[in-house]
Formats: C-alpha cells, sequence, structure tokens
C-alpha cells in the first residue's frame, strides 16, 4: 500500500510580498528551500494562518539569503504582505516507509524568514 505523508515543512514564514502580475507560483528564499529539502518546481500546499486559505501552487528560487516569501500570480489573492503562511510538500512512499519518515520541519524568526537555531 502507497500512502501520502507530509515530507517537509516551513512553519509561520511570513509573506514578505504578492504579485498578482506574475505566471504564478511561491518564490521562496533559496536557503529555505535548502533546509528544508525542498526543490524548484516542487508542488507545495499553502495554508494562510490569518485568513484560512489553503492552496496549491509550486517552487521557484528565491535570492538566498534575502527571507523573500513571494505568492504569484493567482494565489497573490489569496495572502496580503505581512500574513503568516506554512509551506507543506508531501511524498508518496510504501506504507513501513513512510512510518519511518522524519519530515523535514524548519521554523523560521517573525517577519525575516531566518531560520530559528
Amino acid at each position: 500500500m502507497m500512502v501520502e505523508t507530509l515530507k517537509s515543512k516551513i512553519h509561520k514564514a511570513t509573506v514578505t510580498d504578492a504579485d498578482l502580475n506574475y505566471e504564478g507560483s511561491i518564490t521562496i528564499d533559496e536557503d529555505l528551500i535548502d533546509a528544508a529539502n525542498m526543490f524548484v518546481h516542487e508542488k507545495v500546499a499553502v495554508v494562510n494562518n490569518n485568513n484560512g486559505e489553503r492552496f496549491e501552487t509550486y517552487i521557484i528560487r528565491g535570492e538566498r539569503g534575502s527571507g523573500t516569501i513571494c505568492l504569484n500570480g493567482a494565489a497573490a489573492r489569496k495572502v496580503q504582505k505581512g500574513d503568516v503562511i506554512i509551506i507543506m510538500s508531501y511524498a508518496i512512499l510504501p506504507l513501513e516507509e513512510a512510518k519511518r519518515l522524519e519530515p523535514a520541519v524548519i521554523h523560521v524568526e517573525p517577519e525575516t524568514n531566518r531560520i530559528k537555531k
């Protein structure tokens, strides 16, 4: 049996920008992408803690060390600058492997989106 399970999470990141006139996706600081074991073009689920919106999009690379979390295209309508979001990716694995998986969970500092130590 295959199950879908949490693979990676960036917890409580602050939205730094929303660009309606972009073709779509979420721009994430490359340091956060790496730390969360995520990758460019990976599908992610986004939850907005401020308004309850949930949606899916894909990752594009943001400038390393910038703290950028920018929603682009239609997703920009689901957030406002300053909103707190959770970004999650999932993996489909055999049940026994899924039971052993330890997801990468990254906690960030409010507003700067720097990884908490």
